[in-house]
């Protein structure tokens, strides 16, 4: 693997696990699923597996439709409200797999809720043999228990399928030191330890999501999939982004 400051224009990284969030999936909306979007999002993917190769698969949060904490704040009972949270990313997992076939990628969606009539059960040696196959595999419903954000969910996947890398899809092109879109004087960071993170409260993902990054030695690489071609730059060692390792 290159340095983090190398740019190879080859692909850096063979097997990626793309970490999105539901609110992604609103787009200009308030609520829900805004279609176009969600073909935005494909239309990137669909070319960077058409350039480059890479064997793909993600998680997507479900913050768009309903959160688990927030429920639990409202009085409810929080494992309750957490398996209502892990299916509002089945429905997400779903939209994203319509928006993908709609441009021509194979998608299998594998939860961790077993569903039959809905999507796969997730069984990880066929989600790598999908993967294998340059099939898209869309990991739905977290890990299948409460008290676990999907940014752990994601963490998890990406180690179960030997990954090199997981990406963290955002507004911004990386982690900074503040909110760029408040702070003007905030400063992004181009690589970043574990332990940095940890220690700062950077909140680029939840706390035992980064630990288990750590242990199983898995690079976070945080970068903006608003701007137009962005995930393949990135996947070559050419774009904007923030390596975690």
């Amino acid at each position: 693997m290159p340095s983090d400051t190398e740019s190879t224009g080859k692909l850096v990284y063979k097997r990626v696990l793309l970490k999105l969030s539901g609110e992604a999936l609103m787009g200009p909306t308030e609520f829900g699923i805004h279609m176009p979007t969600c073909l935005q999002f494909a239309e990137e993917i669909a070319t960077a597996l058409r350039d480059t190769g890479v064997e793909l698969c993600l998680v997507i949060g479900g913050g768009n439709i309903f959160r688990g904490l927030a429920g639990a704040a409202n009085g409810m009972e929080r494992s309750q409200a957490d398996s209502m949270g892990m299916l509002a990313t089945v429905m997400n997992a779903l939209a994203m797999q319509s928006a993908l076939e709609q441009v021509g990628v194979p998608t299998r969606v594998q939860s961790a809720i077993p569903m039959d009539t809905v999507c796969e059960p997730y069984i990880r040696r066929r989600a790598i043999r999908h993967m294998e196959k340059k099939r898209v595999v869309i990991f739905a419903a977290g890990t299948g228990n409460p008290y676990f954000t999907t940014d752990t969910g994601a963490a998890l996947r990406a180690a179960e399928m030997s990954c090199d890398a997981m990406f963290k899809g955002t507004q911004v092109d990386g982690v900074y030191s503040a909110d760029p879109k408040k702070d003007a004087d905030a400063e992004r960071y181009d690589h970043l330890a574990y332990q940095d993170v940890l220690a700062r409260d950077l909140r680029v993902m939840d706390a035992s999501a980064v630990s288990l990054m750590r242990d199983t030695n898995i690079p976070i690489v945080v970068f903006s999939l608003h701007k137009k071609g962005s995930l393949q730059d990135v996947l070559l060692g050419l774009g904007t982004s923030t390596v975690i390792s």
